[in-house]
């Protein structure tokens, strides 16, 4: 018995070969499936940190325009396209402020 090794069938050998592959196989895409959520999560994070600022930065731009100095009358009749700009600029804001989602377990800095 010292000389002999066992042989291994042809198919129980491509059988474990294949299962050894599976597994390769899962844990790489277990890792990809994982950078893939973490790129999904910053993502995220960007969009949520770009909307606060754009709402910010919106409702900034409106309150300035509160305060300027009022036209004639003859330049009220017609609203140009930065009024008509700011003002949905202004809506779009409000509409996030009141609409977005609440935070979730936000990351301590």
């Amino acid at each position: 018995m010292f000389g002999k090794e066992p042989r291994l069938n042809p198919l129980e050998s491509r059988k474990r070969l294949l299962i050894a592959e599976s597994e390769l196989n899962r844990a790489q895409l277990d890792q990809e499936w994982r950078a893939i959520a973490d790129a999904a999560r910053v993502l995220a994070d960007r969009a949520k940190s770009f909307g606060s600022i754009a709402a910010s930065a919106t409702l900034l731009i409106a309150g300035l325009v509160t305060f300027r100095p009022a036209r004639s009358a003859a330049a009220d009749d017609k609203p140009s396209w930065w009024r008509t700009l700011l003002n949905g600029a202004h809506l779009a804001g409000s509409l996030w402020s009141k609409l977005r989602p609440p935070g979730r377990g936000q990351k301590d800095k």
